[in-house]
């Protein structure tokens, strides 16, 4: 019989921490969990699910105005904010009623308290100041908004978190940052009517993707009347009448109701009790792990944003679920970082899997670039101005298909497909000998027989 109270302790109620949580109870493990917040963590509470929720509501401006090219009279419409927060709350509240359904089905100990470590087996949960002990302890905290402390004024911006919760839809708003989550938010706030501004200090938003399709979206966004600028930083934020003002050191002062922190996420690893169990950290506060996901103590183990890996939520559940396959099936099971399918929900959306062209050509001696930009068949009618962007990266020596993007339409939808494609190691002959779905977008991405070009060394020929 254990000498533990439980087999399992786990701290952090996220995707990866239930996870992890409620399979281990369901094999018959003696499981307990803390969340100090909400369980269901950053993506279900204030990430991934409420954002999208916003991007559809986002949206409806645009369908209304395409509907006239279609024959329909769409009357005077209005927008109210108040009743978007509150179906969102709705609709949260009933996810995470869900997550704690299957912990509690699995018979898993759940605590509504923030946990810390005290040694290498023992957990303070602070609501009661109680301590339990475990036989392996699961880190899978997330991750928080990095606050930019630095900037003068910050304390009177929001971040994401609050973006969600916000009393009334401001008439302006001041997004710092060139990351997705900024990128997402200045397209839902000018979407739902708000005069929006993006500051990014690097040369082009969306730093690790595929040049073409920053540039896209890039100029799709300023078409749309969102103002970005590049090449610039915030030197301070103050009040400013009813709102606030903002110094830039490249573009003068800007007036604006709110300002935005969107300038990434740190590793919530603060105030853990992590060094008082040996656990190590890397520079950024990082929980450092080896490719089991087992910290520097062989019974403790982090998962998800914590680690700095890869900050994705599906890839916190395929990490829980392989320590899963590692400690209680007899499997060691190393989580597959490799060949990740990503969506920006920007408008309009990107959909990518695989290398950039700028990766790929450090990575193979030659490639072939297949490149297709044009209308979507939606925009003819609509009148809309858009373009649709589709891209595959082709390694000239094996003809695998290393690298798929997508501008446009449902870009999400099809990255997650082709995430399947490229992950089988299919080549350019399996893309030419697919039939094309038509009129479909996609069928544009087995269509595309004669490179655009190719790149060898390096360098384009």
């Amino acid at each position: 019989m254990s000498s533990y109270d439980y087999d399992l302790f786990v701290i952090g109620g996220g995707s990866g921490g239930v996870r992890s949580a409620r399979v281990a109870a369901s094999l018959g493990k003696k499981v307990g969990i803390a969340e100090e917040y909400r369980y269901g963590g950053t993506c279900v509470i204030r990430g991934c699910v409420p954002k999208k929720l916003f991007v559809y509501a986002s949206q409806y401006h645009e369908h209304f105005e395409d509907a006239a090219g279609y024959g329909w009279s769409v009357g005077e419409t209005s927008f109210d904010w108040k009743k978007l927060v509150a179906a969102k709350d709705k609709e949260i509240a009933r996810l995470e009623g869900l997550y704690r359904k299957g912990l509690d089905n699995a018979k898993a100990d759940i605590f509504d308290t923030r946990a810390e470590l005290v040694d290498a087996h023992t957990v303070r949960l602070l609501k009661n100041g109680k301590t339990v002990t475990a036989d392996r302890i699961v880190i899978a905290v997330g991750g928080a908004p990095n606050p930019h402390a630095a900037l003068p004024g910050h304390e009177l911006c929001i971040s994401s978190n609050e973006a969600f919760h916000l009393e009334t839809l401001p008439t302006s708003i001041l997004i710092a940052g060139g990351g997705y989550i900024a990128v997402e938010f200045a397209n839902i706030f000018h979407g739902l009517g708000v005069k929006t501004t993006l500051i990014y200090r690097g040369a082009e938003i969306l730093s690790r993707f595929d040049h073409d399709l920053r540039k896209g979206l890039h100029e799709a966004m300023e078409a749309k009347g969102i103002r970005i600028l590049c090449h610039d930083v915030m030197e301070d934020v103050t009040k400013a009448g009813e709102g606030l003002r903002v110094r830039t050191k490249n573009h003068g002062t800007l007036d604006v109701e709110t300002v935005m922190l969107a300038l990434g996420r740190d590793p919530n690893t603060k105030n853990l009790g992590l060094e008082a169990a040996g656990v190590k950290l890397d520079e950024r506060g990082a929980i450092v792990v080896d490719e089991y996901s087992r910290t520097s103590v062989p019974n403790i183990f982090a998962l998800g944003d914590v680690t700095d890996r890869v900050q994705l939520t599906p890839v916190a559940i395929h990490e829980a679920m392989c320590f899963i396959e590692t400690e209680y099936k007899n499997n060691p099971t190393k989580p597959d970082h490799q060949l990740i399918p990503t969506a920006v929900f920007s408008q309009p959306e990107i959909g990518t899997v695989g290398l950039s062209e700028e990766d790929a050509a450090k990575a193979h001696a030659e490639l072939e670039v297949y490149r297709a930009q044009f209308r979507p068949m939606k925009a003819t009618l609509s009148g809309r101005d858009e373009k649709m962007i589709m891209k595959l990266i082709v390694n000239a020596s094996d003809r695998k298909v290393v690298g798929a993007h997508i501008l446009g339409h449902d870009a999400g939808e099809m990255a997650q497909l082709l995430g399947v494609t490229l992950k089988a190691g299919c080549t350019k002959d399996d893309f030419d000998r697919t039939m094309a779905l038509h009129p479909t977008a996609a069928e544009e991405l087995v269509t595309m027989y004669t490179p655009s070009y190719r790149i060898r060394n390096g360098e384009r020929v």
